[in-house]
C-alpha cells in the first residue's frame, strides 16, 4: 500500500499526511484537449505552438504561457486584455473538445491513499472549470474545494513554489509531510522548489531524462504503475 511505497523511498510513513496531485495529465487524459485549444486560439491571435511546448508549458497559468509565447514572438509584454481575449479563447475552443476521460489507474491510486487517512489536494495550473466539475463526479467523495489550488489562487504559477506552498497551507501539513504527483517539467519544478518529495508520471511525449533533470525523485511510465504501487493491486496488463 502507500506505506510500502514511501518506506520503498526513504520516508517516514507516519509523517507523511498528504498527497498533493496535478490534475491534467495525472487525473484525467485531458492534454491533448489543451493541446488543440492552445494552437487553435493561438493562431487566431497570429501565435504559434508546437505539441511539445504545450506540455513543456503544462502547470503554467494560462496567462503565464500567452505571456511567454507574446514576448518570444512578438518581442513585447502581452496586455492584460491580450491575455484575457486569448484565455478565453482557448477555454471556448477546449470546451467544444469531446471530453476527456479519467486517467487509467487514477481511481485506485486516489482510493487508496484516501483509504490510508491521507489528505488529497489538487494543485493545477488550469482554470478550467469543465474539469473542476468533473472532479466530484468522477472521483466522488475524494475532494473538497478547500484543498484544491488553481490558476485563479496564486499570484506565480509553476515553477514557482507558490502554487505546492498554496496546497501544504491548505492541507495544514510541512513539506516532509507529503508528496507531489506531477507529469510536467514546470511541476516538478515547482514540487521540488516547495520542498516536497516528488512523483512523475510520464504520461505525455517527454523523454524521463527530462523528467529527472527537472527534479522528479522517481518517475514511472503511467498512472496505472502508480496505482498498483500505491495500492498492492497486480499491474494491469498491456
Amino acid at each position: 500500500m502507500i506505506f510500502d511505497f514511501l518506506k520503498e523511498h526513504g520516508l517516514e510513513p507516519q509523517r507523511t499526511k498528504a498527497v498533493l496531485f496535478d490534475m491534467d495529465g495525472v487525473l484525467f487524459d485531458s492534454m491533448p484537449n489543451h493541446v488543440t485549444a492552445w494552437k487553435v486560439s493561438m493562431a487566431r491571435y497570429g501565435l504559434s505552438i508546437t505539441d511539445e511546448q504545450v506540455y513543456l508549458n503544462e502547470g503554467q497559468t494560462g496567462f503565464g504561457t500567452i505571456a511567454a509565447l507574446i514576448r518570444q514572438q512578438f518581442g513585447r509584454e502581452a496586455t492584460d486584455e491580450e491575455c484575457d481575449l486569448i484565455y478565453q479563447a482557448k477555454c471556448d475552443v477546449f470546451n467544444t473538445c469531446p471530453t476527456a476521460p479519467p486517467m487509467p489507474g487514477a481511481r485506485e491510486a486516489l482510493e487508496a491513499i484516501k483509504a490510508a487517512g491521507l489528505k488529497c489536494v489538487i494543485v493545477t495550473g488550469s482554470g478550467q472549470q469543465s474539469l473542476f466539475d468533473r472532479l466530484n463526479e468522477t472521483y466522488p467523495s475524494i475532494f473538497t474545494r478547500e484543498l484544491m489550488v488553481t490558476a485563479f489562487d496564486v499570484r506565480h504559477g509553476k515553477p514557482r513554489p507558490e502554487p505546492y506552498l498554496m496546497g501544504l497551507r491548505k492541507a495544514g501539513v510541512k513539506a516532509d509531510e507529503a508528496i507531489v504527483v506531477e507529469n510536467a517539467p514546470l511541476g516538478i519544478q515547482s514540487g521540488r522548489a516547495a520542498g516536497i518529495f516528488t512523483v512523475a508520471l510520464n504520461t505525455g511525449p517527454l523523454k524521463d531524462s527530462l523528467l529527472y533533470a527537472s527534479g522528479a525523485n522517481v518517475v514511472y511510465p503511467n498512472m496505472p504503475t502508480f496505482a498498483c504501487l500505491v495500492s498492492q493491486r497486480p499491474e494491469p496488463r498491456p
